[in-house]
């Protein structure tokens, strides 16, 4: 599956990108911003094993690379949740730095926040963004997330214990 729009492509990832990606996401700014789950320093061996876990995963995909000018750029991905909140899902996105501040990330949260809608049947999705993640949470305003709420001292991300800011949009507002 393949979404396009004027700048980017949301894609699959592919066994031709574990180089690129083990070149880009090994960039402490970003795993600064993200779950420990992303590691750092991010190696070859963890782009083969992401690319492994992708594709594994059952359809309809919910993990994509973000694609400019032909190569990855980054990766989105929605992680729905179960049982009674079954209807919802976390969006997670990052970028490259060689590709910040030129809307892309709002445009691939545009795209998938679409997508999660259409193609999964979500009735909400939501984001936790890391209170001194500035540039993310411009990106969720401009893509059309309303902030909820802060979680206060709810991360603890690299020995610094912070707030988590909530955005989220629901179905009926107009992606």
């Amino acid at each position: 599956m393949r979404i396009e729009t004027p700048s980017l492509t949301l894609r699959p990832w592919e066994r031709g990108d574990i180089d690129v990606l083990a070149e880009i996401a090994n960039d402490r700014r970003i795993w600064a911003n993200l779950r420990d789950r992303f590691p750092h320093p991010y190696t070859r061996a963890d782009a083969e094993v992401w690319i492994e876990i992708c594709e594994r995963a059952p359809a309809p995909p919910c993990a994509f690379a973000i694609e400019v000018e032909g190569r990855a750029a980054g990766g989105i991905s929605l992680e729905p949740f179960d049982d009674v909140h079954r209807r919802t899902a976390e969006i997670g996105y990052w970028l490259g730095a060689p590709f910040w501040g030129r809307g892309l990330a709002t445009e691939a949260v545009v795209v998938m926040a679409r997508y999660g809608f259409e193609r999964l049947g979500l009735e909400r999705i939501q984001a936790q963004v890391f209170s001194w993640n500035e540039a993310s949470t411009r990106v969720l305003v401009k893509a059309g997330f309303a902030f909820e709420g802060r979680m206060r001292r709810h991360v603890v991300k690299d020995g610094k214990v912070g707030d988590a800011l909530l955005y989220a949009r629901v179905r009926d507002e107009a992606v």
